[in-house]
């Protein structure tokens, strides 16, 4: 499932950041190289994951949390399978929604995100898993530590695209066009990035109010464009994460775009959501 990069790329990556190829070593961190106090807030949505939990765990193994400095929020809906007691293998905190009515997504991750102690938030669904966390966890230290060419943007929005062994050629095609899409929003200043990741800097995440919990569907982009008002939104093609493509094949593409984009217009146009709530598919 995961990817290991080769040193052609890793060089490449590096010297985006402005190093050399001799300090190409140095790129991969160890739990000796974490020696300053940047912390990374990982926050997990979940609700009813059981099924999928177990995955996106084996990423956080304790020499991970470690080696990049992380702590891990599971803020779970109020869900009746497993999903808490896998949780409970893997999480440093774990939020529980208890009241009798149903949360959105987004007060789940504002949940999660009033507990968390990091300088970095990093969003991601139970069913996403970046590519390669080491390549992920380390572009993200080195971004949260303001170096290299993307250290003037506030937020930043990954490459998403299905896992390679569930991919269709159908799904080539709808991921290349929509992340081209969620790319140029960004370049021109609107602000996007798709819920199942989305990595934000504490201090602009506070300062815009988070996630706004009125939304049922659209939370994601609507949250990113009003950072773009007070900050700027990055698009980082390198940082790819795998999602489950589950939702299209329930209901097709046609029926889900067509959700997001009317969603989007409410969002952007009237600061709400035309759906009542956004249907969990497991």
């Amino acid at each position: 499932m995961f990817k290991s990069y080769p040193a052609t790329e890793i060089n490449e990556f590096k010297n985006g950041f402005g190093k050399t190829n001799n300090e190409v070593e140095e790129f991969n961190l160890t739990t000796a190289d974490v020696v300053d106090d940047l912390l990374i807030s990982v926050i997990i949505p979940a609700y009813q994951e059981e099924k999928i939990l177990s995955t996106i765990s084996k990423i956080f193994t304790e020499e991970n949390k470690n080696k990049y400095n992380l702590e891990v929020i599971i803020s779970d809906g109020g869900s009746t399978d497993k999903t808490l007691s896998i949780a409970r293998t893997f999480a440093d905190e774990i939020v529980e929604h208890n009241l009798p009515t149903r949360q959105t997504i987004a007060q789940g991750r504002n949940n999660g995100a009033k507990v968390a102690k990091g300088d970095i938030f990093v969003f991601i669904n139970a069913d996403s898993i970046p590519e390669d966390e080491t390549f992920f966890f380390s572009f993200i230290r080195e971004w949260g530590k303001v170096q290299g060419k993307y250290s003037e943007f506030d937020a930043l929005a990954t490459y998403v695209t299905s896992f390679p062994d569930e991919t269709r050629l159908k799904d080539k095609l709808f991921y290349k066009l929509h992340n081209f899409y969620v790319k140029l929003l960004n370049k021109i200043g609107i602000g996007m990035g798709r819920g199942e990741c989305q990595i934000v800097k504490k201090e602009i995440f506070q300062k815009v109010g988070g996630y706004n919990e009125s939304i049922a569907a659209g939370e994601d982009f609507e949250l990113y464009h009003r950072i773009s008002n007070v900050g700027k939104v990055g698009f980082v093609d390198d940082l790819k994460i795998f999602e489950s493509p589950r939702r299209f094949r329930k209901y097709g593409y046609v029926k889900v775009v067509s959700s997001w984009f009317i969603n989007s217009l409410f969002v952007l146009f009237l600061g709400k959501s035309i759906a009542k709530e956004w249907e969990a598919v497991r």
